[in-house]
């Protein structure tokens, strides 16, 4: 059976002569000649991309080892070094260009050099060398957002060290969870970080995790003097600065195996024992590199921000490691979009004259609110002409978002990358190139070349163009997941499961590629499809339904079981403006409902509507779906909420008006 889409979206933006005249890839031929020699020589195509962006110690003579599949291997007998590829080859080329911009939560800027990088790591990487790591170890990263972070992440790639990053708004549990399950030796983190205005403890955190237990792995707690906080050092405690005192500023890096562990990341909002992605060294590197290139356009001259936390895959592919490997200039902001007020993004990109800006759907929507409530945070009142290339990640765009970011983050003047990819891809999978792909509002468009992406049903057969189902990868790609850290069987079970033949990558996402164009259009979760009376509908369409309505800024959708319909559909709706009382809240919600009657069907319309001032977030600013479902069962929230951002956000979507 297909997830059915109602979606009709007709509206189509071609990118100008300008920007394909200059683009990375120009043109559509240009991107269709790219996937055709994918399609000619896969392996070969691939091989010539890791000789041309990849330096290696000892070249590899095997391309993709797939004889013990889904446990792929690419390019497994050369050595490399992540670190070496990121900074080192800027050294001879262009030592004082800058790498990063850094804005503190405060405003206040530093800005370094490749060099400069290139030295703060090495002194890094020398300190760590002082305290008895050997390659292979794992390494907890617990930092803010910072020139720090970066360094002690490429630190760890130039001797061998794999680490696990952790988002610094995550507890102590968690903490103590991805320690328990990497076994790590050492934990890096700082005394405190600034979000928002706020002053955020993290040493304090760390030895609360400790103190839960089953962390007896660790030898040594690196601690960087963030906030200046008065800390009370345990014996295994070490301050940065006394770390690196007296280190050299050149340190040899250690070339590894193509297929040794760079980092375990583990997925955000999961429930039970946390799962640790662990990608591989010279394949995820690879498709890091690309996908700025190809994706991004990435030019000599581009200032290039990606707003996510180095915590996230994004920050680690998209800051960490892909855009310092292209040479770009990057910048990097400690802080939040909303503070001092909600006009700090706009400020940014006009004082540093960002021409390429990444954020997620999430943030795009709270900013369009609080345009509407606060005028003066409005885009319009700010220089905005530097940006060239805007893109999205972390979730779905609806299409009225996207039209809102086009029309006044980019002046109906730059191409969005509506970019779809996860932990586990490493790197974009199904993304807009700007100078080549006509774009559709709420859709990702076509695959990256060198991605076979493509729609099937339940027993793997391919879907109809036009008909939704599950979205798979059905060649292996170099940046793909290796395993989950310690649980193989987990790992096949859970992305290549046997209904599907056990070599096919499930993505866990419904997807329908458009009759006409084969465009996707991403509809949700597998688990956000909801069956309603014999109809299986993407939560996601509902939710751009809601929001496409001109009072709306926000929709979160799930189903909730129903005797006879089987599910019943329960919508969570933040408003442009206040929140509506009981009295005028039952016309509210009659026109919301007819609203998406009118723009879907009468199978979508939702059965209740729930309303607050925001929906339950995660630090990140993913939606906690599973609490709303609590919710909508009518049911006490018992689970973890200790990365929920807004607790209080519970009582009053748990009221029915």
């Amino acid at each position: 059976m297909s997830i059915e889409s109602m979606n009709r979206e007709i509206r189509i933006f071609n990118p100008s002569d300008e920007v394909v005249k200059n683009a990375n890839v120009s043109g559509m031929k240009s991107y269709e000649a790219l996937v055709d020699k994918f399609k000619n020589d896969y392996l070969g195509a691939w091989s010539e991309l890791a000789k041309e962006l990849l330096i290696w110690n000892k070249p590899y003579t095997k391309i993709l080892n797939d004889k013990d599949a889904p446990f792929y291997k690419w390019f497994e007998d050369g050595k490399i070094n992540a670190s070496y590829n990121c900074l080192d080859r800027h050294l001879k080329t262009q030592p004082n260009k800058t790498a990063i911009i850094f804005e503190a939560d405060d405003g206040k800027v530093t800005s370094i050099t490749y060099l400069d990088l290139y030295e703060k790591v090495c002194q890094f990487a020398n300190g760590l060398k002082s305290i008895n790591l050997k390659i292979g170890d794992r390494v907890i990263i617990y930092l803010p957002m910072s020139i720090e972070a970066i360094v002690a992440m490429q630190a760890c790639a130039r001797l061998g060290l794999i680490h696990s990053v952790i988002f610094g708004g995550f507890s102590a549990k968690s903490i103590q969870e991805r320690i328990e399950d990497t076994e790590a030796k050492l934990v890096i983190t700082a005394d405190g970080q600034f979000r928002g205005g706020k002053l955020i403890p993290l040493k304090s955190t760390v030895d609360e995790a400790l103190k839960i237990g089953k962390c007896e792995s660790v030898d040594k707690i690196i601690i960087y003097n963030r906030a200046n906080i008065q800390l009370n050092l345990n014996k295994n405690d070490i301050l940065w600065e006394d770390l690196i005192s007296d280190m050299p500023k050149n340190c040899a890096p250690v070339f590894v195996g193509a297929e040794h562990p760079l980092f375990i990341l583990y997925t955000s909002g999961s429930t039970g024992k946390p799962k640790g992605v662990q990608h591989s060294t010279a394949g995820y590197l690879l498709h890091a590199i690309n996908t700025c290139r190809w994706t991004f356009d990435i030019q000599e001259t581009d200032v290039y921000w990606c707003t996510a936390d180095v915590g996230w895959i994004t920050g680690h592919t998209y800051v960490a490691y892909g855009p310092t490997a292209l040479g770009a200039t990057q910048l990097i902001f400690e802080g939040v979009p909303t503070y001092p007020d909600a006009s700090r993004f706009w400020q940014l990109i006009e004082k540093h004259k960002v021409s390429i800006f990444y954020t997620a759907p999430t943030a795009i929507r709270a900013l369009i609110k609080t345009s509407e409530v606060s005028p003066k945070t409005h885009p319009k009142n700010y220089n905005l002409n530097s940006l060239r290339i805007l893109g999205t990640v972390g979730e779905p765009i609806n299409p009225e978002a996207w039209m809102w970011y086009y029309e006044n983050i980019g002046n109906n003047r730059c191409p969005i990358v509506d970019t779809f990819w996860q932990t586990e891809t490493g790197g974009h999978v199904i993304t807009p190139l700007p100078g080549a792909t006509p774009l559709v509002p709420g859709s990702c468009t076509l695959p990256f070349p060198g991605i076979d992406v493509d729609v099937v049903d339940e027993e793997g057969k391919n879907q109809e163009w036009g008909n939704g189902g599950l979205l798979v990868i059905k060649k292996p790609w170099p940046s793909m997941i290796r395993t989950i850290w310690g649980d193989p069987g987990r790992f096949k079970n859970s992305y290549f499961p046997k209904e599907l033949g056990g070599e096919i990558y499930l993505a866990g996402d419904g997807a329908i590629r458009d009759k006409k164009t084969g465009y996707f259009t991403i509809m949700g979760r597998i688990d956000d499809v909801l069956n309603v009376s014999g109809h299986r509908l993407g939560t996601m369409e509902i939710e751009s339904a809601l929001v496409a309505n001109q009072i709306v800024t926000e929709a979160a959708v799930v189903g909730r079981p129903h005797d006879i319909k089987g599910e019943s559909i329960v919508a969570f709706v933040v408003l442009k403006g206040e929140r509506p009382s009981k009295a005028n809240a039952e016309t509210v919600i009659n026109d919301l409902k007819q609203w998406v009657s009118k723009e879907i069907g009468p199978i979508a319309k939702p059965d209740e509507i729930r309303f607050g001032d925001n929906l339950p977030k995660t630090r990140s600013g993913k939606i906690m779906r599973r609490l709303l479902r609590t919710l909508a069962k009518g049911e006490k929230v018992t689970t973890d909420i200790s990365t929920l951002e807004n607790p209080a956000i519970l009582d009053q979507l748990g009221e029915i008006l």
